[in-house]
């Protein structure tokens, strides 16, 4: 029913399967009045449309039109509806003339393809209990849908609608609750009141908390959200599926969407963007214009720029730089850029869905980028490492640093003990923003040297750093700091004293290939698999290690674009004998392994276990239960995904170990 083709964060392009056809997410559903339609969405780039079942069930005429036509002859759409059940109405309202039951019955006999229960949308920041007494229906009514869907056989796609205000516990409550229920969508409702106050911070803890507890292998729709500026951050969030009728209703107010914000057509003296509408007419013309015609040209550019927008994000995921469109588009407004920051506090939890390597360099665009997946991680990584004796910090220079650091380094102050530096017992690594410190032999891995930075510095980024290294530098006994780094730190020079040696960094590719090994696999994993009569052959070309041999045996090689180790069936061997299970792990059930020793791509109802530190495209091993080395290959999707999932690849097996 979904399939994730491609993810960045919690972003993922996937496909929505309906009986009507397939919806590639992210997904914009524009809202289709049953008795006003304006314009033909789907000629301006719908797949998919959201239509008010309960205004069709309260119209006789409509009623008994979509009775006899079914849904899509009603509204002229061929492709996959999802239909809301008078929620809405209840909301402004406080009351609707249908019940649950009545409403999941008419949905299903108008042939909606998706369609939702009658839940209970409350309002943010009203009192606790009654919250809590909304939340209460809401889940048994989820529940009575997802009954009368199994009890009676039928297809129609279930929405069960994720509530509980701005209670962040009850939001994760419910998530919980109605992920159990395994419905087909999961709606997160009632929060178009944030959006329209520019409570976009509060928006971000309700949808992190509603992400928490629902499952991964299911579509989330952040209901009412229709406005193309703040869909990169939803999307950044896990949001799959968007609502609104904002295209229509702007235009009826003269007013034209962008990522920037919103333009009303009496200020414009240029139009905004360069779709047919904005290329062929002037401000002036849409002025003159009759009123129904200049709404419709201006619905249509509210289209224009919303499905744009969705397909740039869809982009940005294949190529990994999803975060620097949610940097960019929320600098459009302070309360979008208070969320963006606000998101940082959630940084482990899109962690676990951010792939290591990407297509696209690191970009740092202001503070907001300290908060990203890929400096949490190598911070993280950083700390684990085994550390030698002294640190030596360089400044920063060319990347990638370890191919343009030679000769004499320049000056240093030394902090700490008094000894005589060994510098085969000393840690060489660079001062770098946005990472902190760089090891010189791991600076080539992704995305430590495909990454920059501004030259200039904010104070953002210097405070962080600051505050790293001082916590950093205590694991060593001695530290010896280029003068241009004390500078940069702003440290105070009279507690170190000049160095009088000279220090010279003496590249050596067998310790770079173990620190990349650890850095990826884990601490031991270098040892285990660099052992014996090490040979290293680099490209003639670029100088870069490509192959690494035990005399004429190989182990590894090593990618050119991102610089991590690609397992051979000696290196899978090694590495699955040194690291402790179920490290670097899948673990395939019974009725998996012959498939697996034949090198058969290994799916996910199959897994049993893995560990859950494994990333998508990571290198991993794949065992039966009993911890035999069965094949080796590249995770198409994380460990939370791995075991969630029932259908679809889980792992691109390269080799199975079968003779």
């Amino acid at each position: 029913m979904f399939e994730i083709k491609a993810k960045d964060n919690m972003g993922r392009v996937g496909v929505l399967k309906t009986k009507h056809g397939d919806v590639k997410t992210p997904a914009l559903m524009p809202v289709i009045h049953p008795r006003k339609q304006a314009i033909d969405v789907a000629k301006y780039g719908a797949d998919i449309v959201i239509t008010n079942a309960y205004l069709i069930y309260k119209d006789d005429e409509l009623k008994k039109e979509a009775v006899e036509k079914g849904l899509h002859e009603l509204i002229h759409f061929d492709g996959p509806i999802m239909t809301d059940s008078g929620s809405f109405q209840l909301s402004v309202y406080g009351d609707v003339e249908i019940t649950n039951k009545e409403v999941l019955e008419f949905q299903e006999l108008i042939q909606t393809d998706i369609g939702t229960s009658l839940d209970i949308p409350t309002a943010p920041f009203v009192d606790r209990e009654k919250a809590e007494e909304d939340l209460k229906i809401t889940i048994e009514r989820a529940k009575e849908a997802v009954a009368f869907k199994k009890e009676n056989n039928i297809e129609m796609l279930l929405n069960s609608v994720v509530q509980g205000s701005t209670f962040l516990d009850l939001r994760r409550e419910c998530a919980k609750e109605l992920s159990a229920l395994d419905a087909d969508l999961y709606p997160i409702g009632a929060v178009v009141p944030l959006m329209e106050s520019y409570h976009y911070k509060d928006l971000v803890d309700v949808v992190m908390n509603s992400m928490k507890e629902l499952s991964d292998t299911v579509p989330r729709h952040l209901m009412g959200a229709g406005h193309p500026m703040i869909f990169a951050l939803c999307v950044a969030m896990g949001c799959d599926l968007f609502d609104s009728a904002a295209y229509i209703l702007y235009a009826e107010d003269d007013r034209l969407l962008s990522t920037r914000g919103t333009f009303k057509l009496e200020n414009l003296q240029e139009m905004p963007c360069s779709c047919e509408v904005c290329t062929k007419y002037t401000p002036d013309d849409l002025r003159a214009m009759p009123k129904k015609q200049r709404r419709d040209l201006i619905a249509q550019h509210n289209l224009h720029v919303s499905f744009a927008e969705l397909r740039l994000i869809r982009q940005a995921i294949y190529d990994g730089n999803l975060m620097e469109l949610v940097e960019e588009r929320c600098r459009a407004h302070p309360a979008l850029l208070e969320a963006v920051r606000h998101l940082s506090n959630y940084s482990e939890d899109l962690e676990k869905y951010d792939p290591r390597s990407k297509k696209s360099a690191f970009f740092y665009t202001g503070p907001e980028s300290l908060g990203r997946s890929e400096v949490l991680r190598h911070i993280q990584k950083l700390r684990q490492m085994p550390k030698k004796r002294d640190l030596i910090i360089l400044p920063s220079s060319k990347k990638p640093y370890s191919k343009f650091i030679s000769g004499k380094l320049g000056d240093f102050y030394a902090y700490g003990d008094d000894h005589e530096i060994d510098f085969d017992d000393t840690d060489f690594m660079v001062l770098d923003i946005p990472f902190g410190l760089i090891p010189l032999e791991i600076d080539e891995v992704y995305p430590l040297s495909q990454s920059d930075a501004p030259k200039t510095r904010d104070v953002d980024s210097m405070e962080f750093i600051e505050d790293f290294v001082s916590e950093f530098i205590e694991y060593y006994d001695q530290v010896l700091i280029h003068k241009r780094v004390a500078g940069d730190l702003d440290m105070d020079l009279s507690e170190g004293e000049m160095y009088g040696g000279d220090v010279r960094y003496q590249k050596d590719d067998v310790k770079k290939v173990k620190a990349i090994a650890d850095y990826q696999f884990g601490i031991g994993a270098g040892e285990a698999l660099f052992k014996g009569n090490i040979n290293i052959e680099k490209s003639k070309k670029t100088g870069k290690i490509r192959h690494i041999y035990d005399g004429k045996t190989l182990i590894v090689n090593m990618r050119a674009s991102d610089s991590y180790l690609i397992l051979s069936k000696e290196g899978a061997k090694r590495l699955h004998s040194a690291m402790p299970y179920p490290q670097n792990r899948v673990v395939v059930n019974e009725d998996s392994v012959p498939f697996a020793l034949d090198g058969k791509s290994v799916f996910c109802k199959f897994v049993v276990e893995c560990d859950e530190n494994i990333r998508a495209k990571d290198e991993v091993l794949i065992v039966d239960e009993d911890d035999k080395l069965l094949a080796y290959g590249k995770s198409l999707l994380g460990a939370c995904e791995i075991e969630q999932f029932e259908t679809g690849q889980a792992i691109k097996t390269r080799k199975g170990m079968k003779k």
